[in-house]
């Protein structure tokens, strides 16, 4: 396996796109990446497509190669994915697999999604799966996590709430954010009820939002940029479904962030900053502890201390996360990469982390037998 870099990117800001269709923001995004990557449309090799809800709400299929054929991209292979919440990081996997292998020199991922859809409702883990047949909607398992760990760890609603106050306050220098006004503990707490004990400000928005990255085999990239940045690690799992499950921690983080820590050659202790899949507050909390940012049962008490906000120990969602800069399935995870390559080239202005070096994206989706059935971590260096 050779080694492979990043070498562009292209983002738009996330929120409400009415005016654009899904192959337009997809289109633009991958015209951002090749000009930020100082690359012909003909040199990609081949084109991975991210997406989660476009068959369901628009019956829209095999989307991948109408997007790239508006950067003027074809006659290459386009795989296009769908793995719930991990579908960018999915479709970042298998690309960097292709470029690592030979297989390519060059590939773009691509992830793009519209959510804003008038009456969409609650969005399920499944018809097919029992658990959400019997009314095991996604927020009702997240408020089941969030419960168990308050009951076993002593974690608190205001702990909870922090998280979604600090997210928003880095949002609030994230001119791509959703949502970008300062919100409190006090707000957090009285918003409207979603699944006890979380609230609306407990829970990300739905979003319409696109990203891409240009991906290159190491001994090329010198060619077309003076700050590549290295794929150390990428790792994609499912979750063990074993039974009793423990909801109130991740096993499938612990199990992926292992594996991405042993084959970067790093620790925890080496990351400079991350971003993580907080869906809903409790996420972020138990990703710290799955990815051994914090002691097992300490999360609650790590975002109090401060320690993953901008200018903390190890800022986490610098982005302003799911919860403020927005949750574009197809996009999001995508985007989180986007993130740490600002970071490691010295581009994220105001949330800026002084000397980053190394850079953690974590993603995760969907429910089995009260675990994950997807997830993935990347880590990134300079």
């Amino acid at each position: 396996m050779r080694p492979v870099d990043i070498i562009g990117v292209g983002i738009t800001n996330f929120g409400k796109h009415i005016e654009k269709s899904l192959v337009e923001l997809g289109g633009k995004v991958a015209v951002e990446a090749l000009k930020d990557a100082g690359v012909k449309p003909s040199q990609i090799n081949a084109g991975f497509f991210a997406n989660m809800q476009a068959g369901s709400l628009f019956s829209d299929f095999t989307i991948g190669q109408n997007v790239f054929y508006q950067a003027g991209i074809n006659s290459v292979p386009v795989f296009n994915v769908e793995n719930a919440c991990t579908s960018g990081s999915s479709a970042f996997n298998l690309a960097w697999m292709g470029v690592a292998s030979g297989a390519y020199d060059m590939a773009m991922v691509l992830g793009a999604e519209k959510l804003i859809i008038p009456n969409l409702g609650l969005m399920q883990a499944g018809t097919s799966e029992l658990d959400t047949l019997e009314g095991m909607v996604v927020p009702n398992a997240f408020a089941m996590r969030a419960n168990l760990h308050m009951a076993t760890y002593g974690t608190t609603k205001e702990q909870l709430a922090m998280v979604s106050v600090k997210n928003r306050r880095h949002a609030s220098m994230n001119p791509l954010a959703q949502f970008r006004n300062p919100i409190t503990v006090e707000e957090v707490l009285n918003a409207p009820m979603i699944a006890d004990p979380l609230t609306r400000l407990s829970c990300c928005p739905n979003a319409d939002g696109a990203a891409a990255l240009v991906l290159c085999a190491s001994e090329l990239s010198g060619r077309y940029t003076s700050k590549p940045i290295r794929v150390a690690g990428s790792v994609l799992v499912s979750g063990s479904y074993k039974n009793p499950c423990n909801l109130a921690q991740w096993e499938a983080d612990k199990r992926a962030s292992s594996i991405a820590y042993e084959m970067a050659g790093l620790g925890p202790e080496d990351l400079d900053a991350v971003e993580c899949h907080d869906a809903f507050t409790i996420s972020e909390i138990l990703h710290y502890e799955g990815l051994g940012l914090c002691p097992e049962g300490e999360g609650g008490r790590f975002i109090e201390s401060g320690a993953t906000t901008l200018g903390g120990k190890i800022p986490v969602n610098l982005s302003g996360g799911l919860l403020s800069k927005g949750h574009p399935l197809g996009a999001t995870a995508v985007a989180q990469i986007i993130e740490g390559v600002r970071q490691l080239r010295g581009e994220a202005g105001s949330l800026q982390v002084d000397g980053a070096k190394v850079f953690m994206a974590e993603c995760m989706g969907a429910d089995k037998a009260g675990d994950v059935k997807t997830c993935s971590v990347n880590i990134i260096t300079k």
